[in-house]
């Protein structure tokens, strides 16, 4: 039995350039920090291996920060690394996957053609490919392991969502085909679960690290168990601050709605708050003045539809002014409360329908 941890698409460097130039750069050193998450991780867990599929940097140009950041988790981990560069931070001349001395339990496929490193203590191989360009052919088609009784895994980064992809293209059939025990995937940044395609297990552990809106919540990689026939894959959370979008139906008191709304704990995260239904104009300026300090940062969005009064055009000689002069009349010989709350509920749905909005919430 081999325990590896699997992570991918790190993207150190990344701009993050929604933020504030001070906040940009106070990510990419929470990003270098991460590293240390990640070596402690494989530690903590005992694991042999750690396969890092693609994407470490955010481009094949990183910042000597990050490679020294990189250089010293490396040499702190006790497991075997193993790297196969993706479509962002793919080796080329003059790449530090190149130019750079790393330590000895770091292996870096740096050709654009499968091969593999053995780790005979391991009785196990490790395949894999680097991309030598922003884009790569199948690499997984026509591969067959070799069967010979070791362990076989790969790293590699590819679209396994997409056959026609630019970005080596994996598909079900080929991972079937493979004979591996475990594949582990990069490129795609939310997480895939455990899969198996024939007696291949295989999965996509996302970003360990959110970096826009485009990628919410918890992030974090994999803790794999692989043996012959058999596969485990534990998600571990890296923590770090999240990117969340919440909706919030602003009615008379937007402040009061979005605060009602939130979860407890947000003053790490980068948030995005929009605000729906239907509702006087909010102040949006005057909102994020009030919620100042509660986040990392904070951006709002008015989604809401300009309220009107609900009887109005009530007698007009429309469809509009028919429905609501009938409903109206049942509104006035209500004979509760409850009732007539009921055929105001009515009477907003019908707007709606009318007006091609979405249906309101009750």
């Amino acid at each position: 039995m081999v325990r590896l941890l699997h992570a991918a698409d790190l993207h150190l460097d990344s701009p993050f350039s929604a933020l504030s130039p001070e906040q940009a750069a106070q990510r990419r050193q929470e990003q270098r920090a991460m590293l240390t998450q990640l070596t402690e991780l494989a530690n903590a867990h005992e694991c042999d291996l750690m396969l890092l599929a693609g994407d470490l940097f955010d481009s094949d140009n990183a910042y000597p920060d990050s490679v020294d950041a990189l250089r010293r988790a490396f040499s702190s981990c006790r497991a075997e690394i193993v790297i196969a560069p993706g479509n962002h931070d793919f080796c080329a001349p003059g790449s530090a996957y190149l130019t750079e001395k790393w330590s000895e339990n770091v292996h870096i496929f740096t050709k654009q053609a499968l091969s593999y490193f053995e780790f005979p203590q391991l009785h196990c191989r490790v395949w894999g490919a680097a991309f030598t360009s922003p884009d790569a052919p199948a690499l997984l088609e026509g591969f067959s392991a070799k069967r010979d009784g070791m362990l076989e895994l790969m790293a590699l980064h590819g679209d396994a969502l997409n056959a026609n992809s630019p970005y080596n293209a994996v598909t079900r059939e080929q991972i079937t085909a493979s004979g591996l025990c475990y594949l582990a995937l990069g490129h795609i940044h939310e997480k895939s679960g455990l899969q198996r395609a024939g007696e291949t297990f295989y999965a996509w552990p996302g970003c360990p690290m959110g970096r826009g809106f485009d990628e919410l919540g918890q992030k974090g990689v994999y803790l794999v168990t692989a043996q012959p026939g058999a596969c485990t894959a534990e998600f571990l959370p890296i923590f770090g601050r999240k990117y969340e979008i919440l909706r919030a139906e602003a009615g008379d008191d937007a402040l009061a709605a979005i605060r009602q709304a939130l979860p407890a704990g947000t003053q790490s995260d980068i948030y995005r708050i929009i605000l729906t239904g239907d509702a006087p104009q909010p102040d949006l300026a005057a909102l994020h003045r009030a919620l100042d300090g509660q986040f990392f940062s904070l951006t709002l969005r008015d989604e809401t539809t300009p309220r009107r009064e609900l009887w109005d055009g009530c007698g007009e000689d429309t469809l509009r002014g028919l429905f609501l002069q009938t409903l109206r009349a049942q509104y006035d010989a209500a004979q509760s409360q409850e009732e007539k709350a009921q055929i105001a509920d009515a009477v907003r749905l019908g707007l709606a329908a009318m007006d091609g909005r979405e249906a309101p919430a009750f």
